[in-house]
């Protein structure tokens, strides 16, 4: 099997809105049409994100804008994979991020730091290893970028694997990702490159 990762910029947009409409969540209704919109550069406190036509909506304009950063993964030309991988400094007013660090304040932003939020898998394709290639393109696309540091977020407790979509913990060990600190419910795991 082969798997393409691709950055994604406004020019696959049809392919991460057709991912998000038609792929990512078949298993899960609760996280139909998610678009990843809590982890974007853009504060969303206040906004109502309830209907799917509104989410869609700012999907466009997000990736249109590069607000939301990541990666798609392809095989066979379709796309089975996501991974939202965005600067931490831009994030730190988003939804997502307000969670992870709700009892971390402190953060130096002299660092250049990417940060990894999320993956989603097409629900035929898990534990195929396109998390793992996503992760070694995005380890690697940092290092090209100039980023000091890269991030990752995993959950302290095993989840189901839609709770787990931050990545398991295991996963960011075996590329040589370190604890830096703990908040209540997360690890913040830090490699430096």
């Amino acid at each position: 099997m082969s798997i393409r990762i691709c950055r994604l910029t406004p020019e696959l947009l049809d392919d991460y809105l057709y991912f998000f409409e038609n792929v990512a969540h078949t298993d899960n209704k609760e996280w139909d049409r998610c678009y990843c919109l809590n982890y974007c550069s853009e504060a969303n406190a206040g906004r109502d994100f309830s209907s799917q036509d509104v989410r869609r909506e700012y999907a466009i304009k997000y990736v249109k804008s590069g607000k939301i950063q990541g990666y798609l993964a392809y095989c066979e030309n379709k796309v089975v994979g996501w991974c939202n991988a965005n600067r931490k400094s831009d994030c730190l007013k988003c939804g997502g991020w307000q969670l992870i660090s709700k009892d971390d304040k402190a953060y130096d932003t002299n660092l250049k730091i990417k940060s990894i939020f999320c993956f989603t898998v097409a629900p035929d394709m898990r534990r195929k290893g396109i998390a793992t290639q996503l992760l070694s393109c995005v380890c690697e696309e940092a290092i090209q970028d100039g980023f000091d540091y890269i991030e990752a977020y995993p959950n302290k407790r095993e989840s189901n694997v839609y709770y787990d979509y931050v990545g398991p913990l295991d996963l960011y060990k075996k590329f040589g990702f370190a604890l830096y600190k703990e908040t209540d419910q997360r690890f913040v795991m830090r490699k430096r490159l």
